[in-house]
């Protein structure tokens, strides 16, 4: 897979690529993650890239010109069809399901905004779908672009050790996942639950589909419907 970033702020994604799960999968070749400052693109000596909104009111708005210019430029990089995401408090909402879903496109195109938003035009001139993490507002796009990356990445095919590993993930079957433990079996006078120490596969089994539902049930029974 590969993954262009479209960002004011390029330097904020340094750290979070280059540990971990994203810098292996990187090294393994799995993912080519490659970004691009939309600030290159402004047509002043300023790097101006926003302006006052027409009809007033506060802040500023990111202009097209910029966001238009650099978008052709990424794409002209590399010939492969993208999946072109616009981050957006506006957007759908990002979930496990979106991730799946996202995990089996070849390319993606993240572009993040910033200030109050982005020209309408910007919206309605790229063939972009609208993405939100969340219902509240962040000071820019750059945060949710790392998070769907993650999410995503961690989906592909040999990028994490153990392939089981995401089926058991919170979200993968609609329920929060299951309670987890590790040594010692007893700490602090705190013991591992005796199925799981039974070796009876097909009950550990039913232990842990019992647990995930009712801790779904009890922390996101929106999750139940």
């Amino acid at each position: 897979m590969r993954v262009d970033i479209l960002t004011l702020f390029p330097e904020m994604f340094d750290s979070p690529l280059s540990f971990s799960i994203l810098k292996r999968a990187q090294d393994n070749g799995k993912v080519e993650i490659s970004l691009t400052n939309i600030r290159d693109f402004a047509t002043n000596d300023y790097g101006k890239v926003d302006d006052k909104a027409y009809g007033g009111g506060p802040g500023m708005v990111m202009m097209p010109g910029p966001v238009f210019d650099c978008f052709e430029y990424v794409r002209k990089q590399n010939p492969q069809k993208a999946k072109v995401l616009l981050l957006t408090p506006q957007g759908q909402k990002f979930n496990q399901k979106k991730a799946v879903e996202l995990s089996k496109e070849k390319r993606l195109i993240l572009i993040s905004g910033r200030y109050e938003g982005f020209d309408e035009r910007i919206r309605t001139g790229l063939d972009a779908e609208q993405v939100s993490v969340g219902d509240f507002v962040l000071t820019g796009g750059e945060l949710p672009a790392m998070l769907i990356i993650d999410a995503v990445v961690r989906l592909l095919p040999g990028v994490l050790g153990d392939e089981d590993s995401a089926k058991d993930d919170s979200f993968s079957e609609g329920l929060l996942e299951y309670p987890q433990y590790t040594r010692p079996e007893v700490f602090r006078g705190m013991k591992v639950p005796d199925v799981l120490l039974s070796g009876d596969h097909k009950k550990i089994e039913q232990w842990r589909r019992q647990k995930a539902m009712e801790r779904t049930q009890k922390q996101r029974s929106d999750l139940l419907g």
